[in-house]
């Protein structure tokens, strides 16, 4: 008999970034972080395990359709040997269940939008391995206890535990024990709160975030001002977000954004992750915000120059308007929360020509349109990734 679970895992952007390890092994972060999850239906990782005494030899996982190593030691690995030593304590505990902690796995992930591009994809894909394994083997640990799990085969992937607005407190324990992500408000909390992506770029990024922030702790003197200020801010924020208070989340958001990049550059050799494109999307946002007299968007870049723009519902249309105005796509705009109706119809401020420049279609290759989404999702057999014999299905 095969055992079979299937999960799918959401992405989530940080908007307070996280950018260093004090513990390489373990992945301790030198800093608490704080991230927003984003829709599944436009964003998701999903990842089918099999578990079966059948199989031959070792574990086994396809990424995208392409078979990675699942190298021992390695983070992937070190993932599976956690959960599997949890499903060995249940059996352990009750003779009658299945031993499904000594079959070989067959694992299969893909992801609906470019990996590597600085699209968070190893955090959801991740945290959908995570999940996926914990419903294969009927795990009780809460989203919490699994996030130190998911935490250590990618940092940000402990927060794609969670749906809403999720914090990975750093903890001070030496065994991260206490480093674990929980919820800091629902899916349901804020409804208006969206968020535009700004694809610039799908290639992968000259500098893995991994090699990139170990650089930027070995090297860069402003991190260590960076860490004695980011502790406020998370509790600023997380204040806002209880609020609901958009201008101050917005504030903190770009604020904590700019200045993660600032310690990029402060890194030797200095690390370059935003490109022109992405310096007039910083620069569009902030005359929308100047010309509505206060914040209504809030911009922000993770380790790449694709932008995330967080806006409320009633102010996106405008958002929409003047990125397609000034970066028009190479691919047609397909709204999925549909509201181009409103976009069509949105002012905009008087003068923007003078200030940004209207660049070349393609350079912001698509946008994604989408709102809050909620946390891991079981996903019924026919959505499986893997036939019975514990190979991957040929997927459209």
């Amino acid at each position: 008999m095969v055992y079979e679970a299937t999960v799918s895992a959401p992405v989530n952007i940080a908007v307070i970034k996280y950018w260093g390890k004090r513990n390489t092994k373990l992945i301790l972060p030198t800093n608490s972080s704080l991230s927003v999850t984003l829709s599944q239906n436009h964003l998701a990782s999903t990842t089918t395990s099999q578990a079966d005494a059948s199989f031959d030899g070792a574990d086994r996982l396809w990424l995208n359709g392409k078979e990675e190593e699942v190298k021992e030691g390695g983070r992937l690995w070190v993932c599976i040997k956690e959960l599997r030593g949890f499903r060995a304590e249940l059996e352990a505990q009750d003779s009658s269940l299945p031993k499904l902690s000594t079959f070989p796995l067959r694992i299969a992930s893909r992801n609906n939008f470019p990996t590597a591009a600085g699209l968070a994809s190893s955090a959801s894909g991740l945290a959908a391995l995570v999940a996926s394994l914990s419903t294969l083997y009927a795990l009780p640990q809460s989203p919490s206890e699994l996030s130190r799990i998911a935490r250590q085969g990618s940092g940000s992937a402990c927060r794609s535990l969670f749906g809403g607005f999720v914090a990975w407190r750093e903890g001070t324990a030496a065994d991260g024990s206490d480093s674990l992500a929980e919820e800091v408000a629902p899916q349901s909390h804020w409804p208006e709160m969206q968020a535009l992506i700004c694809v610039v770029s799908d290639k992968k990024k000259g500098t893995s975030s991994t090699s990139g922030m170990q650089r930027t702790v070995e090297t860069s003197p402003l991190l260590q001002e960076r860490l004695r200020i980011v502790p406020g801010r998370m509790e600023a924020i997380e204040k806002a977000i209880q609020e609901r208070d958009f201008s101050t989340f917005a504030k903190i958001t770009m604020i904590d954004s700019n200045q993660f990049h600032a310690v990029c550059l402060d890194t030797c050799p200095p690390i370059f992750y935003l490109n022109d494109v992405s310096r007039s999307i910083i620069a569009l946002v902030e005359e929308l915000n100047r010309a509505a007299g206060e914040p209504i968007a809030a911009y922000t870049f993770d380790a790449g120059p694709n932008a995330v723009i967080y806006a409320l519902e009633k102010n996106m249309p405008k958002i929409i308007k003047a990125v397609q105005q000034f970066f028009p796509t190479e691919e047609d705009f397909n709204d999925r929360l549909a509201v181009s109706a409103k976009v069509s119809e949105a002012a905009l401020p008087e003068g923007f020509q003078e200030v940004i420049p209207k660049w070349e279609k393609g350079a912001v290759k698509s946008l994604i349109h989408t709102n809050v989404g909620d946390g891991p999702r079981k996903l019924d057999s026919a959505k499986g990734l893997l036939k019975e014999d514990g190979t991957p299905k040929e997927l459209a």
